[in-house]
């Protein structure tokens, strides 16, 4: 399938999931983050924040328990830039946040952090192949945000569901994942 018909497919089937659902499956992908996820070489940790309305995984439930387990990491989240791309910022409190036209909480002020000093990113996706390609929602920004980033940072997608067999229209710009975690597995890819 293209990426276009995986987005309308999978952007349905996550607007689809009930609130019960989306507790259940949030609270495990959570857990199975944590179980398969080794964070030891990891001092910054990049994440989106969830736009609720697309019923997006919760990042916020790693988020906590980041801070819970893992103090020591710091959190980075990214803004909007419509010309630069994404820009990213320490996560110091929610009070931070603001919402942007998109719905997508950001931070409006902080301390900015530097690309190379990013560990780990958690990516956002709609749908994914067995390769370790992804389906956003088609602005192209995580992929160029991850071509800055250092060559041993590992990019990981968190979804609700399982791999599709191939994405058809991949092309060079695209930059692949180095795993995907669902609530009921991990994923990785070479």
């Amino acid at each position: 399938m293209t990426k276009k018909e995986l987005r309308a497919i999978y952007l349905q089937k996550r607007l689809s999931l009930s609130e019960s659902d989306l507790v259940e499956l949030n609270g495990r992908l959570c857990e199975n983050f944590f179980k398969h996820i080794d964070l030891s070489p990891v001092n910054v940790i990049h994440t989106f924040l969830p736009i609720a309305k697309k019923n997006e995984p919760n990042t916020w439930l790693i988020v906590d328990e980041l801070k819970r387990r893992f103090p020591a990491i710091r959190i980075s989240i990214p803004k909007i830039n419509a010309t630069e791309g994404l820009e990213n910022y320490y996560l110091e409190s929610r009070d931070q946040l603001i919402s942007s036209a998109w719905g997508i909480s950001e931070p409006s002020e902080g301390e900015r952090t530097p690309t190379r000093a990013i560990d780990l990113v958690i990516v956002p996706l709609l749908a994914y192949d067995k390769r370790g390609q992804r389906v956003g929602y088609g602005k192209g920004y995580y992929d160029r945000f991850l071509k800055t980033c250092k060559p041993d940072c590992k990019n990981i997608g968190i979804s609700f569901y399982s791999a599709v067999e191939k994405i058809e229209d991949i092309f060079d710009g695209d930059q692949p994942l180095n795993g995907v975690v669902t609530p009921d597995q991990f994923y990785g890819f070479s």
